[in-house]
């Protein structure tokens, strides 16, 4: 039991870090001598001392026969920081319990097998399965290059996140709205279809709150038959890419896009000629986008859910009834015979709406 109450204190500690640390996890460590905690730490920024040496100092000297708790397998290899093994082994620490084994393959059981070479005992899948969610995206990614898709909804208590005219700002509460911005500032890139972009005219940046870094923004649209006069397109300071159809006449259409230092990102049309999806991914994985939040819209949104692209949703219903209108998921095809099945994560009030969390069952990952 103690094991699992330190290392649910290394959790906490870990979520600090969250959205500074990238592109590394999070990690939060946990120094315990005779039975009293005497160092914590956690990993605040790529290039800082990682959570291990944060702990390791603020122990002072009170480590030796110590145990350690770390969410993530101590790093062995030198990189930004040297590795965190060796740092436990100089400290004198006699016990390491780990969260779970860090997929990275620089790593990847080598920091457990450099531990116990040197007679430290190592207990490894204490937690494992809240570390793995906790660092969501640097496990899917790393082990399949593609980023972490996170699809974010708004909608009213029957099913539609615009009416028939096409309005929908604002169906969540400003509570909702403040956690949406700060979770843009958690991830790599902010996500939007063409219908999103003509309707709303967002700009896709973390505001009213203090962001942890500022998202590129993403528009998809498979065809560039609309102007430049979108506050998106203002690039002086976050960078905004589109990604479109690979089609002859996007690629002229490009021009006056790449004009304004706007990124066109060309991928194989599908078979209803819009961008390929999941080569998209592909393509943004392998320039470093490691999460996104798609917040729309609803034939977007569709598509992504009915190709199992998705790997979380969050679901804002806010206590209105439209009686008709645009559907959350408009772009699906599938029916009752293959549904696409979620996980319950979480459910919560926010403000006056109803925050639903679900995961994706078939992870491929």
């Amino acid at each position: 039991m103690d094991d699992e109450r330190y290392m649910e204190l290394a959790i906490n500690l870990a979520e600090f870090g969250r959205g500074f640390t990238y592109p590394n996890p999070l990690v939060g460590a946990v120094i315990v001598n005779r039975g009293r905690i005497v160092g914590l730490g956690y990993h605040k920024k790529q290039g800082l001392p990682h959570a291990e040496v944060n702990a390791i100092f603020d122990a002072r000297g009170h480590t030796k026969g110590a145990t350690m708790y770390v969410t993530l397998e101590p790093h062995s290899f030198y990189g930004h920081q040297p590795p965190c093994t060796k740092a436990i082994i100089r400290a004198g620490i006699k016990r390491v319990v780990i969260g779970a084994i860090d997929p990275n393959p620089l790593v990847n059981g080598e920091g457990v097998k450099q531990l116990a070479e040197h007679g430290i005992e190592v207990k490894v899948g204490v937690l494992e399965e809240k570390v793995i969610e906790q660092n969501e995206v640097y496990f899917k990614y790393t082990k399949t290059g593609m980023p972490f898709v996170y699809l974010k909804l708004a909608a009213t208590m029957d099913g539609f996140l615009a009416d028939e005219e096409m309005k929908s700002q604002w169906i969540s509460g400003p509570e909702s709205r403040i956690l949406d911005h700060r979770w843009r500032g958690e991830v790599d890139a902010v996500a939007v279809g063409k219908g999103t972009l003509l309707h709303d005219n967002p700009r896709l940046t973390p505001r009213d709150v203090y962001p942890a870094r500022i998202p590129e923004r993403l528009i998809f649209a498979s065809k560039l038959d609309f102007s430049t006069d979108f506050y998106v397109f203002d690039t002086t300071i976050v960078p905004t890419s589109i990604i479109t159809s690979d089609t002859e006449e996007n690629r002229k259409e490009a021009v006056k896009f790449l004009e304004k230092n706007v990124n066109v990102i060309f991928v194989p049309p599908d078979e209803e000629g819009k961008p390929d999806l999941e080569e998209a991914l592909k393509i943004l994985g392998s320039r470093g986008v490691r999460s996104i939040l798609f917040e729309g819209g609803a034939y977007l949104a569709g598509k992504l859910v009915d190709r199992n692209l998705w790997d979380k949703i969050y679901l804002f219903q806010a206590p209105l009834f439209f009686g008709n209108g645009i559907s959350i998921l408009q772009g699906m095809r599938r029916n009752l015979k293959i549904p696409v099945k979620a996980r319950i994560k979480k459910i919560e009030r926010v403000g006056n709406d109803l925050l639903i969390v679900m995961s994706n069952e078939r992870k491929n990952y």
